[in-house]
């Protein structure tokens, strides 16, 4: 088990597909990552990736801190669907004082009992559907990340009829209640967004809002390239 107190920014509970690929994906980024399992394959699978595999016997807050889990930045509880076991584990690694616990829920009341523990919770399957239902209804948007409620922030390739206009002209706010917090170009990613800032052909705009709103904004789109 680990000793040192050395502090590392990922730790992993449950290597199922979510847990798995989500390390993968942190370790390929070149992060520190810490996976835990019980099951022997799968940590044989990826302990050549991560920083420190732990194959365990349960998953006990004894077990947790042998490991030095506590000396995580963010813990990811990917143990799921024993609900008994995940909200223990959630509960567990609070207790430690780890500064962000993110969860994963299977349904409503699974997250709003993590999210009672003081965890963040995510819903991989649900967000999963979400993402692949626009893909199929919507014609415009690029990307999208769903937060909570029905709030999403989506990318859009700068419509015709927004380009050479500020985005005080544009009237995305006024008009449907959006707001861009990004612009990207070849010249990179502009955050810093101005009311004199001029939109320019090859802009995609990042927006927050609500999906109805979001949906409104498509639906004008469309309208106007159809003239």
């Amino acid at each position: 088990m680990r000793t040192q107190k050395s502090i590392i920014e990922y730790g992993i509970i449950g290597l199922g597909r979510f847990g798995f690929n989500l390390a993968t994906a942190l370790a390929e980024a070149g992060k520190e990552v810490m996976v835990i399992d019980k099951d022997e394959n799968k940590i044989r699978q990826i302990k050549h990736l991560v920083d420190e595999a732990f194959i365990v016997s349960s998953i006990d807050k004894e077990t947790l801190e042998e490991t030095g889990i506590q000396n995580c930045k963010t813990v990811i509880v990917g143990v799921s669907k024993e609900l008994d076991i995940s909200i223990l584990t959630t509960l567990n690694v609070i207790n430690m004082g780890i500064p962000r616990v993110i969860a994963k829920a299977t349904s409503d009341e699974h997250g709003s009992i993590l999210e009672k523990l003081g965890a963040e919770v995510i819903y991989p399957e649900k967000d999963m559907a979400f993402r692949v239902a626009n893909k199929l209804i919507s014609s415009k948007s690029l990307e999208f990340i769903r937060l909570n409620g029905n709030i999403t922030i989506t990318e859009f390739k700068l419509p015709d009829y927004l380009i050479g206009k500020t985005i005080e002209n544009c009237n995305i706010r006024k008009d449907f209640s959006l707001t861009i917090i990004a612009i990207e170009n070849e010249r990179g990613t502009i955050t810093d967004i101005k009311p004199d800032c001029v939109l320019s052909k090859n802009d995609k705009i990042i927006l927050v809002g609500s999906d109805k709103n979001i949906m409104k904004f498509e639906r004008i789109i469309e309208k106007k390239e159809r003239k």
